[in-house]
């Protein structure tokens, strides 16, 4: 079981999401986007690594370019990278409903944040995210609808997907934080027998603004 961090931005889940809660099951078509075109860029603690060669699908299953991660997961990549091509990037995974049907990726909610993002005032009328200037607090239920003002607003939510068959980076952090050794450990066992609200705490203090 692999922990992945997940943004899920608001316009994304007030067009045509539907709301979940820390515990469900969901299915959602992931991309990896560059960190640094989603709400100005500045993101540290939930950033994610990913290596593995780059494929072309077509079919039932989705369509367009995704990389086959090498513990298992996958995502798809955004244009300019080509089928064949080995890639090893840090990003950001985000929710994507609107570009094309990417591949869906099962998993368990473990943890959810929602982002509250700063905007500046860029032109008259103008206002733009201020990179690296967001704050995130846990909450039990992702919100169908996100507000705020001008200068402070609510912008989606960070998720923390718990995915079968996988491994992360985040995964590595846990096993750290629980004293767990990585030689021989086993897919999962950083959340064996760790009840839901530790594990969602911990993953809180690993998603931080």
């Amino acid at each position: 079981m692999g922990l992945w961090h997940v943004f899920y931005a608001d316009w994304q889940m007030e067009c045509c999401g539907t709301p979940f809660s820390v515990g469900d099951e969901v299915s959602w078509p992931l991309l990896f986007s560059d960190a640094d075109d989603v709400l100005g860029g500045g993101w540290h603690d939930q950033l994610t690594k990913i290596a593995g060669p780059v494929d072309e699908v077509r079919g039932d299953e989705g369509s367009g370019r995704v990389l086959r991660e090498e513990s298992g997961l996958v995502v798809g990549l955004p244009e300019g990278v080509g089928p064949g091509d080995r890639i090893r990037r840090v990003g950001l995974l985000t929710v994507e409903t609107h570009g094309g049907r990417l591949p869906e990726v099962r998993g368990r909610v473990r943890c959810l944040q929602v982002v509250t993002q700063a905007y500046g005032e860029n032109g008259p009328g103008t206002w733009e995210p201020v990179p690296g200037r967001r704050w995130l607090r846990s909450v039990d239920e992702c919100p169908k609808w996100f507000g705020g003002g001008r200068e402070r607003s609510d912008a989606g939510v960070v998720a923390t997907l718990e995915v079968p068959d996988t491994d992360s980076w985040l995964s590595y952090a846990v096993r750290e934080a629980c004293g767990i050794s990585h030689e021989g450990a086993a897919q999962g066992a950083e959340t064996e027998g760790l009840p839901d609200g530790a594990l969602a705490a911990l993953l809180a203090t690993l998603s931080r603004s």
